[in-house]
């Protein structure tokens, strides 16, 4: 991954408790996160923003950002 997209993926993982507050489902968080690329990358590349969704998800996976005690859906 480019240093570029590892960037993007960090800043969307340093704000999703903000432009994704009150999200617990995992579809809802990738249209959240699609939707803020498309406000603030919109030049990105589709397969680039695929990669930076499918990592940035991996991240608020491994944070526990869906955890079941939290309110997640699973």
């Amino acid at each position: 991954m480019e240093k570029k997209s590892i960037s993007i993926v960090t800043d969307i993982c340093d704000h999703a408790d903000e432009f994704l507050a009150g999200v617990t489902k995992r579809a809802d968080a990738k249209a959240g996160i699609e939707e803020w690329l498309t406000i603030h990358h919109l030049q990105l590349h589709p397969d680039e923003r695929a990669v930076i969704i499918r990592e940035a998800m991996g991240v608020l996976e491994s944070e526990e950002f869906f955890a079941i005690d939290a309110g997640g859906d699973e």
